[in-house]
């Protein structure tokens, strides 16, 4: 058994409150939860008014699958226009 750990960390540049900002971190996040059945959440800079960090994680016995799926919520995540992904990694275990 393989788990694959994608990190998100995201620019918001039209975020001028946390209200905002998290209108658009909980969408991205309900849409990779439905999409792509895995565990998703927002784990830093939850303070920060235009940035969020959030990580992905996916359990499998095959590491192509973990791949092609974190690659995958990247993409979804780099096609928001609301937001811009700054930094982007991944871990498999």
């Amino acid at each position: 058994m393989f788990i694959g750990v994608l990190t998100l960390e995201l620019l918001i540049h039209q975020a001028d409150s946390l209200k905002e900002k998290r209108m658009v971190v909980n969408s991205m996040l309900d849409r990779i939860r439905a999409r792509f059945n895995v565990s998703a959440a927002q784990i830093d800079d939850h303070d920060l008014w235009q940035s969020a960090t959030l990580g992905v994680a996916v359990i499998s016995n095959d590491q192509k699958t973990i791949h092609t799926v974190l690659n995958h919520v990247r993409d979804l995540a780099e096609t928001e226009h609301r937001c811009d992904v700054a930094r982007c990694s991944v871990e498999v275990l």
